[in-house]
């Protein structure tokens, strides 16, 4: 903590205890508010067009509450602003309106505290509509200053432009309430994301889908290549594991007989941060029985452009400085065949080592366990996904990439999976569901022996779930789609940290000041 913020927090705490020597009650239960600040500024303008001000120029008297954000004294009066919920609005304070004892308690306000005020509206010289005090009650003490930023504006245009205190992304993802507090389009983010939720719910309920709830806590993780976090429950005196995927729960609702269903929740995976990847996510993952992976790839294409229109009023959008447009029908490539084009050669065909040669030759990246699978989802990472900007579905994995979906029809070697990829990302991934509980028993065991070498990412065996495929489960579409990456793309966030509210951080270095 540097000298500077120790004397003002010092100074803060000495403003409190004046507070309550003076009486004033600095951390009060509630106050009756009457408008938020849109409503002023909205309910003003209606009485000005309409002609119902009073002779004085004053609208109705309101109750307004917030947190000051400017605040500048003028001897025998002072002016304010406070920000809410809906926006900001200029306060005045006169030692006539307030008396002397209401007014002198002014110089015991910080930026950041939080006021109410009640008042009539009116319009000041200079055109700001403002709500002239007649009486203010402290409603929170701030005893920590905000990173306020230095305010201008321009005096050709009149914009306001905020220069910010607190521009370092990491202390802005520690301290999101302060980031929240001072940055309005971080605001603006949380109403994006929920705007987006809403939209894929909207989406999914309106074609008959059935939101319902899943276990996170888990004897047995899967429905992905991930590796779990593991957890210890006393009473039941066993290990249990944050859930890495919705999936085998969902499937088992199908086999009981609900056709279509789907979760939004929160998944967990024990790997890396970076730009795209944070290990508590949250994943939208849906069903449809009797439905298969073409039929899934026009349920997302029909998805993607509603959640799009619905979060920005349009079938197009920039990201990163790239035009990415969602009218036009969705480009469709071949996992192999993409991938093959870029090394010269079938992949198919290649042997294990030779693909471990290549991905040494373009990434530098040495695997000696995980197989065939990894090695060749590590190459078309490392070579195609990043041209992947205009949304495309990756079609025909192979079969040692998708433990969980149906053969190829006709091609033995390949499933029924896609991805889609917008911005050079995976977006979503899909399956002709695998239903064949034989045939299911056979990947997982595959899986077993990969785990056994070495591959810690690999499919454990699930024999509930495999018990739930012998009673019997229709032909079945599913999708899961990352819905923290879908934020970033409507919101145009180069970082998923910047879409999650509490991202997951290292243990600060001591206190942060």
């Amino acid at each position: 903590m540097t000298q500077e913020l120790s004397q003002l927090l010092r100074t803060r705490r000495e403003k409190l205890a004046a507070l309550r020597e003076r009486g004033i009650e600095p951390y009060p239960y509630a106050f009756s508010r009457s408008h938020r600040t849109d409503e002023v500024h909205a309910g003003f303008t209606r009485a000005e067009a309409g002609g119902s001000l009073d002779e004085s120029g004053d609208g109705d008297t309101v109750r307004v509450a917030g947190r000051i954000v400017s605040w500048r004294s003028h001897g025998k009066s002072a002016f304010g602003h406070i920000e809410d919920g809906g926006g900001r609005i200029q306060l005045y304070f006169r030692l006539d309106a307030l008396g002397e004892d209401s007014f002198k308690d002014l110089e015991l306000l910080d930026l950041g505290d939080w006021i109410g005020v009640k008042g009539p509206v009116f319009r000041t010289r200079t055109g700001e509509v403002t709500v002239r005090a007649g009486s203010w009650t402290l409603l929170s003490k701030s005893l920590r200053p905000l990173p306020i930023g230095k305010e201008e504006v321009d005096p050709d245009t009149g914009e306001r432009v905020v220069y910010s205190a607190f521009a370092d992304p990491r202390t802005r993802y520690r301290q999101r309430y302060a980031d929240l507090a001072v940055h309005p389009e971080a605001r603006e983010m949380v109403r994006m994301r929920t705007r987006t939720i809403s939209a894929l719910r909207g989406f999914l309920d309106s074609r008959d889908f059935l939101e319902v709830e899943t276990p996170i806590l888990q004897p047995i993780y899967g429905g992905a290549a991930a590796r779990p976090f593991t957890t210890y429950h006393n009473a039941l005196d066993t290990t249990l594991y944050l859930r890495i995927a919705d999936e085998l729960y969902l499937k088992r609702l199908i086999v009981g007989g609900f056709e279509r269903v789907y979760e939004i929740g929160k998944d967990f995976r024990n790997e890396g941060i970076d730009r795209s990847h944070n290990p508590e996510f949250t994943m939208l993952e849906f069903y449809q029985a009797f439905a298969d992976y073409y039929d899934m790839m026009e349920v997302v294409e029909a998805l993607m452009r509603h959640v799009v229109r619905e979060t920005t009023g349009a079938t197009a959008l920039t990201y990163q400085g790239h035009e990415i447009e969602f009218a036009s029908a969705f480009r469709r490539i071949r996992f192999q065949e993409a991938l093959s084009e870029k090394l010269d050669g079938d992949v198919s065909q290649m042997e294990v080592d030779t693909l471990r040669a290549h991905l040494r030759a373009h990434t530098g990246e040495e695997i000696e366990e995980g197989g065939r699978g990894r090695l060749l989802d590590k190459l078309f990472g490392a070579l195609v996904e990043s041209e992947l900007i205009q949304p495309t579905f990756v079609t025909d994995y192979p079969v040692e990439l998708s433990p969980l979906a149906k053969l190829k029809r006709g091609e033995p070697t390949l499933t029924e999976r896609f991805e889609l990829f917008v911005a050079g990302w995976e977006l979503a991934n899909a399956f002709s569901e695998l239903n064949d509980p034989l045939d299911q028993r056979a990947r997982f065991e595959s899986q077993a022996r990969l785990a056994e070498a070495g591959d810690e990412e690999a499919h454990p065996i699930d024999e509930d779930y495999l018990r739930a495929m012998e009673y019997g489960m229709p032909p079945t579409g599913g999708v899961g789609i990352g819905v923290d990456r879908l934020v970033m793309l409507v919101t145009d966030s180069s970082s998923i940290r910047d879409v999650i509210l509490f991202p997951t951080l290292r243990p600060e270095e001591g206190r942060a000041g």
